[in-house]
C-alpha cells in the first residue's frame, strides 16, 4: 500500500502488545484513521484514541511484531475502507478485505476500479421500514415459521448456551432461505472456530449458494481488533448491495456475544475502566452502532439473523439484554430442550416475536399460535400437578390439552437438511402452509369454525337487487 499524503510524518514512541502509540508534532490525526509504518510490510495501523495533544493511541491491526521504536509512520487521510462490488462475491476475506479462502487477491486493475467504502461510516441512506410491504421469508422449520416468522428487513436472533445447536441452526437457516429468496448474501464469523467456517463454506458450496455469498471471517485466535471489525466489513458490503444495487440482503452474523467480547478485550488493552458486568464503557454504543446499520430503505432490505451466545446460560447477563432489544425476534434454544432430542431445541415459551400479529401473518396464522402458546403454557403448569397426583387424576380437559401440548411438542421436532451427511437421514423442508395445517390438525380448529363433519349452514337469502338511484 503506498497512499501518498503532504500531512507530517508520526514516530512510533512505545509498543505494548497490539497498542502502539505514535507521536505527531503536526497534522493530528483523526479516530479511526489508518496510519501505516513505513517499514517492509507497510504495517497497517489504526488510530483508536488521542491523548497528550499529540499523540495518537494505535491498535496494529495487522498483527505485525516487527514494528520498531522509532521508525516513521505516515497518515492515510482516510479511515479504514474495503473495495465492495460483485467481485467480492463467492470468495472468504477477513476485515480489511484480505482474501483468506486460499485463492489469490484480485488482480490490482480490479482493485484500482471497485469503489471504496470506510466501514465505520454507514451510507447516508433515509432508512425505513415502513415503506416497504411486509413480505416473509419462509425457513423451512416448522417451529421457526410458526412462532416467530422471518420478514424481510427485519432483525432476528438465536439466543443460547454453548452446545445447544445456534450454528447448525443458522447454517440449516442459510440453506433453506438464501436458496428461494433470491437475495445476495454475507456472512460475519466473529470470533468463532475456524472449522464452523469450514463447514459453512462446505455447505454453501454443494448447495450452489457461494455465488450469491460473501463470507467474512475472523476466527477466535484472531487479534481482537480484527474480530471487533469482521461485522461492520460485512454490513459495508451489504450496504453497497443494498444501496447500490439496490438489491435485498441476507445478512448473518455468528456470534454477536464474540463482537461484544473483542470490543472488551479492545478496550482492556487501552485500559479503560470497566461498566457494568466487566463489559467496555462503550457496550451500549457499541450495540447500537452495530444494529442501527441493519436497516432497510426504498432500494432494497437487509434482513439480519444474529446469532448470540449466552454466558453461563444467564439470558439476564447485560450484553445478552442489550443485543436483544435491538431484535425483532428472538429464538431461544433451551438445554433442557436439546437433552429430550427435539432439534432444533427452542424453547417456544421464551421466544417471542414482535412479528407475530395478523396484520403480518394473517388471522388463520395468529389464531393458531394464540391458541398452541395457550396450551403449551397450559401444559407446562399442568406438568407440576402431574408429578403429585398423576396425569389419571386429571380433568377430562385438561388430559386433552396436556396431550395435545405433547403432540405439538414432537410435530415442531425437525430433521435438517444439513445434518444429512452426519446423520444419514434425510432432512424435512416444511411450507408455512403445511405448519399451519398440521398445527390445526392438532388442535382443532377455533370455536364456530366449519369442520369436515358439520354441515355448512344454508346462505342467508340475499336482498333483491335494486338499480341505481332505487331504494
Amino acid at each position: 500500500m503506498s497512499e501518498q499524503t503532504n500531512y507530517k510524518k508520526g514516530i512510533v514512541r512505545s509498543l505494548k502488545g497490539i497498542v502502539i502509540k505514535v507521536q505527531f508534532i503536526e497534522d493530528i490525526p483523526d479516530v479511526n484513521e489508518m496510519l501505516y509504518v513505513e517499514n517492509e510490510n507497510e504495517s497497517p495501523l489504526l488510530v483508536s484514541s488521542l491523548t497528550g495533544g499529540d499523540t495518537a493511541i494505535c491498535l496494529n491491526i495487522g498483527g505485525d511484531y516487527s514494528i520498531q521504536k522509532g521508525e516513521t509512520v505516515r497518515r492515510s487521510g482516510h479511515s479504514l475502507e474495503i473495495p465492495v462490488g460483485n467481485e467480492m462475491i463467492g470468495r472468504v476475506w477477513d476485515a480489511m478485505a484480505r482474501p483468506i479462502d486460499g485463492k489469490p487477491q484480485l488482480d490490482q486493475a480490479v482493485l484500482d476500479n471497485m469503489i471504496k467504502r470506510p466501514i465505520f461510516s454507514p451510507s447516508f441512506q433515509e432508512t425505513s421500514l415502513d415503506n416497504r410491504p411486509d413480505d416473509i421469508l419462509e425457513t423451512g422449520l416448522k417451529v421457526l415459521d410458526f412462532f416467530t416468522p422471518f420478514v424481510k428487513g427485519r432483525k432476528i436472533g438465536i439466543v443460547g448456551g454453548a452446545g445447544v445447536g445456534k450454528t447448525v441452526l443458522t447454517m440449516e437457516i442459510i440453506n433453506n432461505v438464501a436458496e428461494g429468496s433470491g437475495a445476495i448474501s454475507m456472512f460475519a464469523g466473529i470470533g468463532e472456530r475456524i472449522r464452523e467456517g469450514h463447514e459453512l463454506y462446505k455447505t454453501l458450496e454443494d448447495n450452489d449458494l457461494l455465488k450469491t455469498t460473501a463470507m467474512f471471517f475472523g476466527q477466535m485466535n484472531e487479534n481482537p481488533v480484527q474480530r471487533s471489525l469482521i461485522g461492520l466489513s460485512a454490513i459495508t458490503l451489504a450496504e453497497y448491495f443494498r444501496d447500490d444495487e439496490k438489491k435485498d440482503v441476507l445478512l448473518f452474523a455468528d456470534n454477536m456475544y464474540r463482537y461484544i467480547q473483542a470490543r472488551n478485550e479492545v478496550s482492556t488493552i487501552i485500559d479503560q475502566t470497566p461498566a457494568e458486568g466487566g463489559y467496555q464503557p462503550t457496550v451500549f454504543s457499541d450495540v447500537k452502532t452495530f444494529q442501527d446499520r441493519l436497516a432497510s430503505n426504498g432500494n432494497g432490505s437487509i434482513t439480519a439473523l444474529q446469532t448470540i451466545y449466552v454466558p453461563a446460560d444467564d439470558l439476564s447477563d447485560p450484553a445478552v439484554q442489550m443485543i436483544q432489544h435491538e431484535l425483532d425476534s428472538t429464538i431461544v434454544l433451551s438445554r433442557a430442550v436439546a437433552a429430550q432430542g427435539i432439534r432444533p431445541a427452542v424453547d417456544i415459551l421464551a421466544s417471542k416475536s414482535s412479528l407475530l400479529t395478523p396484520e403480518v401473518v394473517g388471522e388463520r396464522h395468529y389464531d393458531l399460535a394464540t391458541r398452541a402458546t395457550a396450551i403449551l403454557q397450559k401444559y407446562e403448569s399442568l406438568k407440576g400437578i402431574i408429578a403429585i397426583i398423576g396425569e389419571s387424576e386429571l380433568s377430562a380437559e385438561d388430559r386433552d390439552d396436556y396431550l395435545k401440548a405433547k403432540e405439538l411438542i414432537q410435530f415442531f421436532s425437525q430433521r435438517f437438511n444439513v445434518m444429512e451427511k452426519v446423520t444419514g437421514v434425510p432432512g424435512e423442508h416444511i411450507t408455512r402452509e403445511q405448519t399451519l395445517d398440521g398445527v390445526e390438525k392438532i388442535i382443532g380448529k377455533a370455536k364456530g369454525a366449519p369442520t369436515e363433519d358439520s354441515p355448512v349452514p344454508e346462505p342467508a337469502p340475499s336482498a333483491p337487487e335494486t338499480e341505481p338511484g332505487e331504494g
